[in-house]
Formats: C-alpha cells, structure tokens, sequence
C-alpha cells in the first residue's frame, strides 16, 4: 500500500500564521470564512498574493501549528499499514522549510515529493492520497484513486460518495483499511 500524505491543511495548520499576517494588512478574516479553497476571490485577495504570502510563511516554520497533536504517534502508525509519503504542492524554495517543520514533529515518512501544482499529485502512483485539496480530492477520483479527505472549512461543500471523510489524522487508518 502506497500513502501520499499532504502536509498543508494535513500536517500543517499554515493557515492560521497567514491570517495573522493578512488580518494586519486587510479586513479580518477567520479560518471558518475561508469556506472555498479560492477564498480570495471572496475576499478582494489577489490570488498571486495570497500563495506569495502563504509560502513566506513557510520562513518561520517553527510558527506553524500542528492541525491537531499526536501527528507523530499517528504517522508511525500509518506506516504499519505501508509505505507513506509526503506529497506536497509548493515552491521548492520553502522544502528545506517543511522538512525542518516535519523533522521538528516527530512526522515518520519514507519519502518527500514536492510538486509544482496540487492537481499533479492525482497523476503519480499511489494507492490512497490523505488530501485536504477538493480541488486535488475531485483530480484523484476521476484518475480512479482511492481519497480520504481531511475535514477543513475549505472541503465541506465536497460529498461524493467515494470520499472517505475524517476529522482527525487517525481515522485514516481505519478509512483505508476498510478501502
């Protein structure tokens, strides 16, 4: 079994150190608004700002939360059922970033792939992707890939049958056992 394992929105809260930011520069937003994953638009946000913005966050890695705790306990356990990579979308400038941010959590991984755009990830050869992207959750089903999405104000409007749906990291294991 290969697991691509995503780390923003997955593993990484980064959200809430770009509100910060943004909520200094622009009306206050909180993470419940972002109800679409192109939220700007809503927001009178360029869109090139706000991945600008998003990947500078990345600089100060050690301010990004964790989505929830025990992530380290939970991916030691996903790599009982087989191998788990992270497959990230994002600028190769912030990698060194987010391997120091995972190295940092204890995250157990057997591989890191970055790509250049989310909906690429649907294209490489892995067993389940754990997303939180509908964008990427949409991609994955149509190339016939198995999908467990993480729960996000983003993805609630998402409820194809064939999504397998989680709030927290460790359901996952019980979600692609049962896949």
């Amino acid at each position: 079994m290969k697991i691509a394992l995503d780390v923003d929105g997955v593993l990484a809260d980064v959200i809430i150190p770009w509100l910060n930011y943004s909520n200094t520069i622009r009306p206050k937003i909180s993470k419940y608004d972002i109800t679409d994953w192109d939220f700007w638009k809503n927001h009178q946000i360029n869109q090139y700002d706000f991945y600008t913005e998003l990947s500078s966050c990345w600089k100060n890695w050690n301010s990004i939360p964790p989505t929830e705790e025990n992530l380290s306990s939970v991916t030691k356990n996903l790599l009982e059922i087989g191998q788990v990579d992270i497959v990230t979308a994002r600028e190769r400038s912030t990698d060194s970033f987010v391997k120091s941010w995972l190295n940092h959590h204890n995250i157990s991984f057997d591989n890191y792939v970055s790509v250049i755009d989310g909906p690429m990830k649907a294209d490489l050869d892995y067993d389940v992707f754990i997303d939180d992207s509908p964008l990427n959750a949409l991609k994955f089903l149509k190339n016939k890939k198995k999908v467990v999405l993480y729960s996000q104000p983003w993805n609630q409007h998402i409820s194809e049958n064939k999504i397998h749906r989680i709030s927290i990291l460790s359901e996952a294991i019980e979600k692609i056992n049962s896949v």
